[in-house]
């Protein structure tokens, strides 16, 4: 994105993020939000609040330096929920039925995060850049968010966490040994990474999703 904040880049008009933040306070299972961002966007997320005024309460919050300390900072402005979700606000078409089902789901074991089945084949490559493998595309799974779980198990992941920063909060309790439930997600719950992603986001809008 060329070094733009993405989550604040405009689409349709609008924040990249406040789309998320519409999905979630339309979620009739949603009762508080917690919006981490960086310290130094930390009065521009107030403004946005201010601006779109959301019915669910919406807190304000500084990430850390690493995702996880991002993570922790939300829980920590959450004290008084049972189960928590965690949504990358670079998935703007995130749904109130997909936020539903992740909670839903996370209720079987405490841990629930959606994926998406491979349709390219998927190979592993050595240091020297051959073909070291190639994988059973039908036992992978892409992972979305949000990503729901039991506070309490998450907060206790987040504590018992010594290695480098996890690629997901899933991994960090699969570390626990506790089971995290697959459900399926959605292909149109894209993750905007490039400028080129946007474009496809908002054709999506346009078309009514979201």
């Amino acid at each position: 994105m060329g070094g733009q904040d993405k989550v604040f880049a405009t689409l349709l008009g609008r924040p990249l993020v406040s789309y998320s933040i519409a999905a979630f306070d339309t979620a009739a299972e949603i009762d508080e939000i917690a919006l981490v961002v960086a310290p130094t966007r930390l009065k521009e997320a107030q403004h946005l609040i201010a601006q779109y005024r959301p019915a669910t309460p919406c807190a304000c919050v500084p990430g850390g330096k690493r995702r996880r300390d991002s993570v922790l900072a939300g829980l920590n402005a959450l004290p008084g929920c049972e189960w928590v979700l965690v949504h990358d606000g670079a998935r703007p078409l995130v749904t109130p039925s997909l936020i539903g089902a992740a909670l839903a789901r996370a209720r079987e074991t405490g841990a629930a995060v959606p994926g998406i089945a491979l349709a390219d084949t998927v190979k592993r490559i050595s240091a020297d850049g051959h073909v070291a493998e190639t994988l059973d595309r039908a036992t992978l799974r892409a992972i979305q968010t949000p990503q729901a779980f039991r506070r309490e198990l998450l907060l206790r992941a987040h504590e018992a966490e010594t290695e480098q920063d996890a690629l997901d909060d899933g991994q960090m309790v699969e570390r626990l040994g506790i089971p995290v439930v697959i459900f399926p997600g959605d292909r149109r719950n894209l993750k905007v990474t490039t400028a080129e992603d946007l474009i496809m986001v908002e054709s999506l809008l346009q078309r009514g999703y979201g």
